[in-house]
Order: structure tokens, then sequence, then C-alpha cells
């Protein structure tokens, strides 16, 4: 008895490269082509061309990293004490800044607000963005006088504005589910808020506002330069007495602190996610 033959498994399929439609690819070209473009236009407004000049003056790089490699502990209990008015300043600028943009975030989410609310409350969080630190540090010390008082509205100022676009991008990108449900049952709009949105993005807040804390725990040190209080104040005298031992002894518990401040918030959003 003859068995059947059986037919030999056809070879799979040669699939043709996928082909990029005319219009991305001439996209991507001027996209990278412009880049390219103007990289080479701000090659010379940038005066990349004094780049050898890091090299040429070696005696002076010499000196300087000789007094910088040899930091000056001799007054670190101010330095230690400084750097906590900071991470201080740092804190209450972040948590005001947390109070201001939660209302901004809500109002700029363009599933939750309406056009005539949503729209002017995000041009005003760019004029909030735009406006560099110093320039607002400057304004609040001329209203309360030097201190880390200037510096905590300064960073709760400009950070108000980050966090709140930050916040709202959160609250467009969640699920719409939760929200329909609370609404099913009847509950206001505020209802909805409370019980479908924030659940979603609160985590997604937490994490935006911890990074924001360490932004500004160096924020906080630029500021003290203007006169807003802390570490930042001590290093700014010590640049300007060209006492480099101490400027490297400011800037190494600098390090210090920012890198505990970024485990901390690292190690809390690994607790939430």
């Amino acid at each position: 008895m003859r068995q059947a033959a059986i037919p030999a498994s056809a070879p799979p399929p040669i699939l043709a490269p996928p082909v990029r439609p005319l219009g991305q690819w001439a996209f991507d070209v001027l996209l990278w082509g412009g880049i390219a473009i103007l990289l080479a236009i701000s090659f010379g407004p940038a005066e990349l061309s004094k780049l050898p000049k890091l090299f040429a003056n070696s005696e002076n790089m010499r000196e300087f990293g000789h007094q910088f490699l040899r930091p000056d502990f001799g007054e670190w209990k101010l330095f230690v004490a400084q750097m906590w008015l900071t991470i201080q300043i740092a804190l209450w600028g972040t948590c005001l800044a947390i109070v201001l943009a939660v209302p901004l975030g809500l109002m700029a989410a363009r599933n939750v607000s309406p056009p005539f609310i949503q729209l002017p409350v995000r041009r005003l969080m760019d004029i909030i963005r735009s406006v560099p630190d110093l320039v607002v540090g400057m304004v609040f010390i001329v209203a309360v006088g030097l201190g880390p008082f200037a510096g905590v509205m300064a960073l709760a100022f400009n950070t108000g504005g980050v966090l709140g676009k930050l916040f709202s991008e959160a609250v467009e990108a969640i699920d719409k589910g939760p929200v329909e449900g609370v609404r099913a049952t009847g509950a206001a709009p505020l209802h909805e808020i409370v019980w479908g949105v924030i659940p979603q993005v609160a985590p997604h807040w937490t994490s935006y506002a911890l990074y924001r804390f360490e932004s500004n725990s160096r924020s906080a040190t630029v500021l003290g330069l203007i006169g807003a209080g802390g570490i930042g104040q001590v290093l700014f005298d010590s640049l300007n007495s060209f006492n480099y031992s101490r400027v490297s002894a400011i800037a190494l518990i600098i390090i210090v602190a920012v890198s505990c401040i970024d485990i901390l918030s690292q190690t809390i959003r690994r607790r939430l996610t």
C-alpha cells in the first residue's frame, strides 16, 4: 500500500523591508539638516574657536588645580550649616510650588478644563517658566530684602510653573474609565477630580515634585550668589577672594548633599512605583 506523499513545507515568505513615505523622509532630512546648519551658524557666536585655549594656559590651570585638589575644611561647621539652610530653602520652595502647581495643572489640562480656562492658564505658565530664577530672586530681594525668604519665593514661583506644566501633562494622560465611573454615580465635577483623577496622577506628581526638589537644591545654591541666603553666598565670597581651597571644600559638601538627596528621592520613587 503506497503512502500518500507528504507535501514539503512551503518556505517562509520573504518580507520586503518597510519603505518610509516620502513625506517622512523629507521631514527627517529637513530636521537633521536644519540642526546641522544651525550648529554651523552658531560656531562663531558660541566662540568654539577658543577650545584650544583650554590646553594653552596650562600653567594657570595647573595652579588652579593644585589649590582645588587641596580642599580646606577649616570652617566645615559653617559650610554644613549653610548647606542645611540651602536644603531648607529648596524644601520650602518646592512645597509652595506644589501648592501653586496643583490648581494650575488641573486648570491647564485639556481633558479637565474648558478652553477659556485652559488656554490662559497655559500662557501664564509659559510666562512663569520663561523668567530666570536669578531675575525672580532679584525681584523678591527688592520686595522683602536679603535673606532666605527671597530664595524660597523665587524657587516657588519658577518651580510652580514647571510643575504645573508637568502636572497638566500627567492629567491629560490618565485613563478615562475611572473618571467616567465616578461620573456615572452622579458625582459632581469636583468629586470626579478627587476620586477619578488624583489617584491616577498622584505617583507621577510625587515623582515630578521629588525631581524638582533635587533641582532646587542646586538652584538654591545659585540664588545665594545674589544674597538669597544659603551656601551660595559663602561660595561667592570664596570665589571673589580667589580662595580655591575653600571653594573646593564647599563644592564637595554640595556634591555630597545633592547626592544624598538624589539617593533618597530614588528610594521614595521606587516605593511609589
